[in-house]
């Protein structure tokens, strides 16, 4: 971790110990539910920094900043943005616009990468999952809105962005230029592999993309398949409520999904024995950029016990969103119900585990002598050990519990940063 990430922890730190003393000092401690006490103590922090602070601070950015940090603490999906902010935000979601490719989320007040989609410029300039967005065109992301940096990152076709990326395995920041492209939603990707495996590829769920997954299906059991390998790894876009119908291509039965919310009806949804294609046997693929619908669709297989799932812990976001009016002009953007799993679980904040826990080869480009990605150098490693342990899983030719045994199991080791402390990621600029 380098300094930049230390300070941010320790700033971050040094103000909940602030609160808490300044809490103290009102003579009662403020009790979880007192919200004019925890107001109270806000109200004092703001009035000391204005007056005992090193210079008269910028009192608009302090309380910003404040507003985000409060909507993060909750939610850190969750975007405010001021009355200007919010009418270029509604002129920018034409889908048409031109964008980078990549899907954002928030890490420890930054807008950081989930994944950046296949083709995209991003993804050509070798941004992955984990790294960090410092600033865009200039404009440092701390503490930015995630709608505001979809903003910032839509344009017209080849137009160029800057971007400053931090990333864990490199100390200093990489500046990259990326010229915005209309992207395309990956197509569904099927075939039939050796002793009669189908492995059907599904990286969005946008689009039609679910009426594609079932007539690759269908053309996979006409060619033969007595086993499925779904690979869900770099799912992340469209909309969370797609994951329904896509488990239930492989379930005719029970639950898939409940989604609840404070002021949301309880709504759950459960398998349709007609839109059931698939009851063979069934292995699932998941990675760290897994997410939305994607989810669902694993989580519910899993819980309902229906495949195994094979690969790396997803990212963690399922949840509905709501844009809010304010009385100002400006808006908040924030989750108003959670998608839970089958075993109650809220997926948004654990993610789904899978049964068989790997780690993903490092299929990645060369790196350079800072830690850097060299774009255009050829991967690493051409293997895809998680499509061979789950091939040798739904077969049978390993058991479960040969695998979570370690038996037979290559030891894998990855250069990609780990994924620090999670947040939802933000709906995919494009």
């Amino acid at each position: 971790m380098n300094s930049r990430f230390k300070w941010t922890i320790l700033a971050s730190s040094t103000c909940v110990v602030v609160l808490l003393l300044i809490g103290a000092r009102t003579g009662r401690a403020v009790g979880p539910d007192d919200v004019y006490g925890h107001l109270k103590v806000y109200t004092e922090v703001l009035e000391r920094i204005k007056l005992e602070y090193v210079e008269e601070p910028d009192m608009k950015s302090v309380t910003l900043g404040a507003i985000n940090g409060l909507l993060e603490s909750v939610d850190p999906f969750a975007s405010y943005l001021n009355a200007d902010q919010y009418r270029q935000y509604e002129k920018t979601q034409d889908f048409a616009k031109a964008g980078v490719g990549l899907i954002l989320a928030k890490r420890y007040g930054y807008v950081a990468v989930v994944d950046a989609l296949p083709g995209s410029p991003a993804e050509q300039a070798s941004i992955t999952t984990g790294d960090l967005i410092e600033s865009i065109n200039g404009i440092a992301t701390r503490d930015m809105p995630l709608a505001y940096a979809e903003q910032l990152l839509r344009g017209d076709p080849n137009s160029a962005v800057d971007v400053t990326v931090l990333r864990l395995r490199s100390p200093e920041p990489q500046k990259i230029t990326l010229r915005r492209a209309v992207i395309a939603f990956p197509q569904v990707v099927e075939k039939l592999l050796p002793e009669k495996v189908g492995y059907l590829h599904v990286t969005s769920l946008a689009a039609n993309r679910i009426d594609e997954a079932k007539a690759r299906l269908q053309d996979l059991k006409k060619q033969g398949a007595k086993y499925i390998v779904l690979d869900l790894r770099h799912c992340s876009t469209g909309d969370p409520e797609m994951g329904v119908p896509l488990a239930n291509l492989f379930l005719d039965t029970g639950e898939i999904a409940a989604l609840k919310g404070q002021k949301t009806a309880q709504t759950e949804f459960d398998a349709k024995s007609q839109d059931d294609l698939w009851k063979g046997p069934l292995v699932v693929i998941t990675d760290r950029a897994t997410a939305g619908g994607a989810e669902i669709a694993a989580a519910a297989l899993l819980d309902d016990k229906r495949a195994q799932i094979v690969g790396e812990r997803s990212y963690g976001d399922a949840s509905l969103r709501k844009t809010i009016q304010m009385e100002d002009g400006g808006a908040v953007i924030l989750s108003v119900a959670k998608y839970y799993s089958p075993g109650g679980k809220a997926i948004q904040d654990t993610g789904v585990v899978p049964s068989v826990q790997l780690a993903e080869n490092d299929n990645g480009p060369e790196l350079d002598q800072d830690g850097n990605p060299i774009p255009g150098t050829a991967p690493k490693s051409t293997e895809d050990n998680l499509l061979k342990q789950s091939i040798d899983l739904v077969t049978g030719k390993t058991t479960l519990a040969q695998l979570t045994s370690g038996e037979n199991t290559p030891t894998v080791t990855s250069d990609r940063p780990p994924i620090l402390e999670k947040s939802p990621p933000h709906h995919p600029e494009r």
